[in-house]
């Protein structure tokens, strides 16, 4: 399996809650469901039904942010410069009404709209990646297809011009 991309603080964020998960909340669980169990018939036992599936949430977790985790190449945007969209930039487009919106793009996992992050795989990022300031990019999208123009692009918030 390739490698994949996940920036500097999104690898830092998602081996905490991992770490978080392991050594204190799952461990914490387990012992609930032990001492609901001790407790004799468990199949009306509310605590332990609970404390179960708490166990198996966790553990799908766990599972999920391991597989998120294993062979990844960690970006420092900090780090990068160049005068293309690429794993890390920042970049601000303005669609056919005008409207101004600002995406960073991330790996998979780490992606978070309320925070103005992307992932690598969605659309609009794939259409952005390797083109520059000036370019206008189409984007389909299941309601159909939008224009961009790439009117700013930054790396850990220096301008691209400051990276040249």
């Amino acid at each position: 399996m390739a490698a994949k991309n996940m920036t500097k603080d999104g690898y830092a964020r998602l081996s905490q809650e991992a770490e978080e998960l392991l050594t204190k909340e799952r461990p914490k669980v387990v012992k609930g469901v032990a001492d609901a169990a001790a407790e004799g018939d468990r199949s009306e036992n509310a605590e332990y039904i609970y404390g179960k599936k708490k166990l198996r949430e966790i553990d799908k977790r766990l599972s999920y942010l391991s597989g998120l985790l294993k062979n990844v190449t960690v970006v420092d945007p900090a780090s990068l410069t160049g005068d293309r969209v690429q794993f890390g930039a920042t970049v601000t487009v303005e669609d056919e009404e005008g409207e101004v919106k600002v995406w960073t793009i991330v790996g998979e996992g780490e992606a978070d709209s309320k925070q103005g992050t992307i992932s690598e795989r969605a659309p609009v990022a794939k259409a952005l990646l390797g083109k520059q300031v000036g370019d206008l990019v189409t984007v389909v999208r299941p309601k159909g297809e939008t224009e961009f123009e790439i009117t700013d692009l930054a790396f850990a918030g220096r301008s691209f011009r400051e990276t040249l």
